[in-house]
């Protein structure tokens, strides 16, 4: 059983936080990459087929195109998401795991996540028209739910309910977590965008530039953001599901019932069988 299976403070989670992501740097970054490639190359793809000046034509296709790298980066972003949670329980509980046994096992519940998020963000959304605070007390509130529907194998609405009753008592620490991830996040970002921006401006972006020279500033910007989200968005998923398993320690002795779990037991649960 892994070591790490005792109530942790906030210094301690984000150090194993960090410490699994460096461990595991392959694992959790080809997670996020490799789907991650499909919408990149789909973005790039979008950028070479649109066409200039501002007919109809020309704008239904930027629709569609922009409808259509929404929806496959939706759900790209729900596999890796679920798929991170799985490779995270996987090692926090010393068991093995690659990047397609990841995937693998959650193929099933990607429809599922989709929704969790979709639903999530309408609520989050809703209540932040109450001044804003309302909706991030509800984020924090929720944070959890990506990590319960995976690992338990819940609805939406059950993953939410059951985030709100892990979450209880110690959202202060998963708000500072929220914050210090969004600062990197925005930090990282910056750091691999300013220079694109900077050399675009100094190679001429703002005297009529030739078309095919403003596609290959796009596209680099493009491959920026990519590596920014691949780099970073795996830590995100990674400290809340050492969250969802810390708060599980500390209110209902996981670490005990795990203990307790026959050899025979399923190589992957969020709750012993």
């Amino acid at each position: 059983m892994a070591t790490a299976l005792r109530p942790l403070s906030t210094g301690e989670l984000l150090d194993r936080t960090f410490s699994l992501y460096r461990s595991h740097f392959v694992l959790f970054v080809g997670i996020f990459a490799l789907p991650h490639l499909c919408v990149l190359a789909f973005q790039c793809l979008a950028l070479a087929v649109q066409t200039s000046g501002g007919n109809v034509r020309n704008a239904l296709m930027i629709f569609v195109l922009s409808l259509s790298a929404a929806v496959l980066s939706m759900v790209v972003t729900a596999a890796s998401q679920a798929a991170t949670v799985v490779a995270v329980s996987q090692v926090h509980l010393d068991r093995p795991a690659s990047v397609i046994v990841s995937f693998s096992k959650v193929k099933h519940q990607i429809v599922g996540v989709i929704g969790l998020s979709l639903r999530v963000g309408l609520f989050v959304g809703l209540w932040s028209l109450l001044f804003i605070v309302p909706g991030i007390l509800k984020a924090i509130e929720w944070s959890l739910a990506v990590p319960a529907k995976v690992l338990e194998d819940k609805s939406a609405s059950e993953a939410m309910s059951r985030s709100s009753e892990l979450s209880q008592g110690n959202r202060g620490r998963i708000f500072v977590i929220w914050v210090l991830f969004l600062v990197l996040s925005i930090g990282v970002s910056m750091l691999l965008q300013w220079p694109i921006q900077i050399a675009a401006r100094a190679g001429g972006g703002s005297i009529s530039p030739v078309r095919n020279v403003a596609v290959v500033w796009r596209v680099a910007s493009l491959v920026a953001a990519f590596f920014a989200q691949c780099l970073v968005g795996p830590l995100v998923t990674i400290a809340f599901s050492l969250v969802y398993y810390d708060e599980r320690v500390r209110k209902e002795a996981f670490d005990l019932q795990l203990m307790m779990t026959t050899i025979d037991a399923p190589e992957f649960q969020g709750a012993p069988a």
